[in-house]
C-alpha cells in the first residue's frame, strides 16, 4: 500500500524521505517557501555511499517511484497523510507558522515519528520514570508539546550522520555515516504496524543489484532511541569548546578514558530509567564509528555560526541525572561550556545589532 508521509524539515528529513520515495511511498517536505519552490522545481539530491564503493552516489528524487512535493507550513492539508515525521531541530518548532501547524497535527491525532536528537517532551511522558520529572528547562519552548497525546508520538534514534555541503543548494544532502534509523513503537499497534510496513518496504530497495544503506528498524522497546544520548554527550556536545569547534572524532578519541566514562554514565542513566543493556550500543562500536566523523557536530556548527538556541540533549541528561540522584561532574561541565558559548553568541548578536 502506498503511504503518504509528511516530513517537517527538508534537510535531514530528505534522507528518510528519499528512502521512502525509493520504496514507492509519497513524501511531502515542509520547509521555507523558497526551499519548497526549489525542491518542487528540481527535486532533492541525497549523496550516499553504497557498501564497498569508494565514492558517493547521487540519488535524485525525480528518478524515484514515489512522488515528492514540498510545501510551506501554511499550505499543508493534513487530511492527506498517514504519518508525520518530525525532522527539524527542536528550536525551529517555536517559529509561529510551524507552531500553528503543530497544533493542527496534534488536533488531527496523526501518529508522529520524531527523528530529532532532542526527544519530544510528549514522548518522554511515555516513560514512567520521566513522566513526572521537571524537564521543561531543556526545551526552547516546552509548550509546543502540550497538545500532543504521548501515545501518538514515537522516537527514532537518528544515527545516520548527514549534512548540507557548504556552497550547495538547499535541496542537496551528503550522508557521512550511513547507519540506521532505530525507532520505538507507538502505543497503538496499528500505528506500529505502519512503521513495520515501511521498514519492510525500505529494506527491499536495491540499486544496481546492491543493498542501499540507511534502513528503518522498528523495535519493541521505548528505550532503544535513548542509546543516542550517550553518543551525543560523549561526542556531539564536546565538539563545543571555548575556542573553535572540534570534530566529533577529536572530541571522542583525544581522551578515550574520559569519553568512555561519560558514555558509560549516560548508559547507566538510561538503564535506571528502564533500558535493557541490549537496547544500547557498546562504547567500542561508537568509538570506531567516530573515527570517520571528521566534522564538528551540527550543534557545534550552529553555535559557531551564532545560533542563540540549539537542541539541548546535554541539559536534558543533566536534569535527569540530578533528579535520579546520579549527578556527574563531567556532564555538568559539558552543559556549563554549552551555556557559556550560547550566552556569548547572544551577547555578540546583541552588540552587533545595537
Amino acid at each position: 500500500m502506498t503511504r503518504n508521509i509528511l516530513i517537517l524539515g527538508a534537510s535531514y528529513g530528505s534522507l528518510l524521505g528519499t528512502k521512502l520515495l525509493m520504496a514507492g511511498h509519497n513524501v511531502t517536505l515542509v520547509c521555507r517557501k523558497m526551499t519548497a519552490e526549489l525542491i518542487n522545481r528540481n527535486g532533492t539530491e541525497v549523496r550516499i555511499k553504497l557498501r564497498d564503493e569508494a565514492t558517493h552516489r547521487a540519488i535524485l528524487s525525480r528518478h524515484l517511484p514515489g512522488t515528492l512535493d514540498a510545501r510551506s507550513p501554511a499550505d499543508v492539508d493534513l487530511s492527506r497523510y498517514d504519518l508525520v515525521t518530525l525532522a527539524m531541530q527542536e528550536p525551529q518548532y517555536t517559529n509561529h507558522t510551524i507552531r500553528v501547524l503543530m497544533i493542527k497535527i496534534a488536533e488531527a491525532k496523526l501518529p508522529c515519528l520524531s527523528i530529532m536528537n532532542m526527544p519530544p517532551l510528549s514522548y518522554l511522558k511515555r516513560i514512567p520514570a520521566l513522566a513526572e520529572m521537571d524537564l521543561e528547562e531543556a526545551y526552547t519552548n516546552a509548550q509546543v508539546w502540550e497538545r500532543f497525546t504521548p501515545g501518538l508520538v514515537s522516537l527514532c534514534s537518528p544515527d545516520p550522520q548527514a549534512f548540507r555541503p557548504p556552497g550547495e543548494p538547499a535541496n542537496v544532502l551528503h550522508v557521512g555515516l550511513a547507519t540506521n534509523f532505530k525507532t520505538a513503537p507507538f502505543e497503538d499497534d496499528a500505528h506500529t504496524l505502519l512503521l513495520r510496513e515501511l521498514e519492510v518496504d525500505i529494506d527491499a530497495v536495491g540499486m544496481d543489484g546492491q543493498d542501499v544503506p540507511v534502513k528503518l528498524k522498528v523495535f519493541d522497546s521505548l528505550f532503544v532511541p535513548l542509546a543516542k544520548w550517550s553518543m551525543l554527550l560523549t561526542g556531539n556536545y564536546r565538539c563545543i569548546t571555548p575556542q573553535e569547534p572540534r570534530s566529533i572524532r577529536d572530541a571522542v578519541l583525544d581522551d578515550l578514558r574520559l569519553s568512555r566514562s561519560i558514555y558509560e554514565h549516560v548508559d547507566t542513566i538510561a538503564r535506571r530509567l528502564g533500558a535493557d543493556p541490549k537496547d544500547q550500543v557498546p562504547f567500542e562500536k561508537y568509538a570506531k564509528a567516530a573515527e570517520s566523523l571528521l566534522k564538528p557536530s551540527s550543534a557545534a556548527r550552529a553555535v559557531s555560526n551564532g545560533a542563540p538556541f540549539i537542541e539541548r540533549v546535554d541539559l536534558l541528561v543533566k536534569l535527569i541525572s540530578h533528579q535520579l540522584g546520579m549527578p556527574n561532574a563531567d556532564i555538568d561541565r559539558i552543559v556549563q561550556t554549552v551555556d557559556q558559548q550560547l550566552s556569548e553568541r547572544i551577547v555578540e548578536g546583541g552588540a552587533g545589532a545595537s
